[in-house]
């Protein structure tokens, strides 16, 4: 009985951790750019009564054994980097990457961090920026009496100015390619980090042969959270939780019975 308690607590305290989980994903359904975590659980420890193939007299051997799992764990919150849907905005400089990819920042402590929020805007100096001032990499500059400011697929960044017709060409926006996405460290404000598990990026004009994505200008990619199937996970989480709940009280019950045999 024991055993039954502190495995039941394991479930517990891991469908805890499947709710924050999904709360967190419900609070960012409306984060643009944002990329939803699945919760992965896996078994804990077993005590092994009878070893499954032991010998079971001269000849044979136990078919299945005897063994007692002791609970589950958190293992992982996997990052899936599934398209979000495109939303229409009236501002030249809001971009997405339709496929692979992610726009590469330069932070105010001097390193590289990597996004997929294309909203972007022109600091004092003319500079493409992030909601927080951080740079594009590649640095993007555009004068202040620039017209009709265009992001062409590929990432070339273009401008007309006042009498004249001719486009001149501003910069040229480069995305970075990772071997697993999913291994990228999250430091909040739509930003990533590599890590030696996502592997190094390799920088490439966009749409172009090593597999990243096109841009598309004067669109916003949002979140790729779904409401109803989130609250479906919700519900399974809950009903878990019950039911490990539930077991915790067959458990103590029976320990009751036991204290009260010689009574």
């Amino acid at each position: 009985m024991i055993r039954a308690l502190y495995s039941a607590a394991s479930g517990m305290t891991a469908q805890q951790m499947n709710v924050d989980n999904i709360a967190h994903n419900l609070a960012n359904a409306n984060t643009a750019g944002f990329k939803m975590r699945r919760a992965q659980f896996q078994d804990l420890l077993y005590q092994s009564m009878v070893q499954p193939g032991s010998a079971a007299g001269q000849s044979t051997v136990v078919p299945t054994g005897l063994q007692v799992g002791l609970g589950t764990r958190t293992s992982s919150n996997e990052i899936i980097f599934t398209q979000g849907n495109f939303a229409a905005t009236d501002n030249p400089l809001d971009v997405v990457i339709q496929g692979r990819g992610f726009f590469q920042v330069r932070r105010s402590t001097g390193d590289l961090a990597y996004m997929r929020a294309g909203s972007f805007h022109m600091d004092k100096e003319g500079n493409m920026v992030t909601s927080d001032g951080d740079p594009l990499e590649p640095a993007i500059t555009i004068p202040a009496d620039a017209q009709n400011v265009t992001i062409a697929p590929d990432g070339t960044v273009s401008y007309t100015q006042a009498g004249q017709t001719a486009a001149q060409q501003a910069g040229q926006i480069q995305i970075a390619g990772f071997p697993n996405p999913a291994g990228l460290n999250s430091i909040g404000r739509n930003l990533y980090l590599p890590t030696d598990a996502s592997g190094e990026p390799t920088l490439a004009n966009p749409g172009g042969q090593e597999g990243l994505g096109s841009l598309l200008q004067g669109y916003t990619e949002q979140s790729n959270v779904s409401i109803v199937e989130e609250f479906i996970n919700l519900i399974v989480a809950q009903r878990a939780y019950e039911a490990n709940s539930k077991v915790v009280k067959a458990a103590d019950d029976m320990y009751q019975q036991v204290n009260n045999i010689t009574r």
